[in-house]
């Protein structure tokens, strides 16, 4: 596969260029305005940054994204699907409230947010991929309706992941709660028994459900794994079986942000900055690992997830963050041991997704 190109700003400013006229530079240089966005619906896809994490991207970039599409004449909005935990974002309604405490509002960005899998999570379509673990992906219906996508990605550090890139960004945070469990898990839901409203037997279409004594168990031999009674559960008594070394993840995350993206135009957008060890998930965030980096983008999102990590990887580590092993060449491992970035990068290369071989282009 040929090289793909990556451009790259850092986020060094001038008195005639601030950073948003910068970035909004980047994207026309790295060819976003190829695209035509005349009366199109454009999704934009980030995360909104769990409530109490101080990590997340701030809306002004956001904002320059959805003017630019805008003056390109494409119709913007902000999305992201609902999560499987629980938090500030399990639903539209808290996802919602959780995106305008962390000031994405339609008067900070320009457009609105429209949460891709509905009420609760549970507004996806089935797309299929054919791929060598998942051949229908659970994707959110505002995310699927939509005729071009442009991810806006915050790269970082992720526990089970190693990274979280514009693969992550487009694969796990484009699954509805259902396609997150799929993504997640490799077994059957894990149960608390001792609970059993019945709001979960009324979601199933397998009959596996069964309450005696407002005690509640899971048929494993009818159960199908889809995750709908993980996404109705009012008592969060039900969860997936993760995989306990995140290849499978990796993996099916990348097929997910195959569904995402194929037959449809998309641009990706990753700002490496704030470079914390976890999630923009979790309810905090940790020191960054390194200074930040600068801007990235690109037609290609296995390119970009490449570049941006070999280039963290480059960087001084800041001597206060947390290292599980600070030898490790490589910045991720070094953060999260068990984790393997690359097998994003590498199974995303092996399905058609983009290419690992890359051309930085610096302006």
């Amino acid at each position: 596969m040929a090289a793909s190109k990556v451009y790259f700003t850092t986020f060094h400013t001038t008195l005639e260029e601030n950073i948003q006229q910068k970035l909004s530079r980047l994207l026309l240089t790295a060819g976003m305005d190829q695209i035509d966005f005349k009366n199109r619906y454009v999704a934009i896809k980030m995360h909104f940054g769990e409530p109490g994490n101080l990590a997340y991207l701030r809306p002004n970039y956001a904002k320059t994204v959805a003017d630019l599409v805008r003056q390109l004449g494409g119709k913007p909005f902000l999305t992201d699907c609902n999560t499987l935990y629980v938090g500030g974002r399990k639903n539209a309604l808290d996802h919602i409230e959780s995106a305008y405490v962390n000031g994405f509002t339609p008067y900070t960005t320009g457009c609105h947010i429209i949460i891709a899998d509905g009420l609760k999570g549970l507004d996806d379509v089935a797309v299929p991929v054919d791929g060598e673990y998942v051949k229908n992906a659970r994707i959110g219906r505002a995310l699927m309706d939509a005729d071009i996508v442009i991810s806006l990605t915050h790269f970082k550090g992720h526990e089970a992941t190693g990274i979280g890139g514009t693969i992550k960004n487009l694969g796990m945070g484009g699954g509805s709660r259902a396609g997150k469990k799929e993504m997640h898990a490799d077994g059957k839901p894990a149960v608390n028994e001792s609970i059993g409203c019945g709001a979960c037997r009324k979601i199933c279409a397998h009959d596996a459900p069964t309450i005696e004594n407002r005690k509640m168990h899971i048929d494993t031999n009818k159960c199908v794994g889809c995750g709908r009674c993980i996404a109705v559960c009012p008592m969060d008594a039900i969860e997936g079986v993760c995989d306990p070394d995140g290849h499978l993840l990796n993996c099916k995350m990348a097929e997910y942000a195959k569904a995402v993206v194929q037959g449809r135009p998309s641009f990706h957008i990753s700002l490496a900055m704030d470079i914390s060890p976890n999630c923009d998930c979790h309810p905090e965030n940790d020191v960054p690992v390194i200074p930040n980096v600068g801007m990235f983008a690109s037609f290609d999102p296995v390119a970009l997830d490449e570049a941006c990590a070999e280039m963290c990887s480059r960087m001084p580590r800041n001597p206060n963050a947390a290292f599980e092993d600070a030898s490790s060449d490589d910045l991720f491992h070094a953060v999260h041991t068990v984790t393997h970035w690359q097998d994003q990068t590498e199974h995303g290369e092996k399905i058609g997704l983009g290419s690992r071989e890359y051309e930085l282009i610096e302006i």
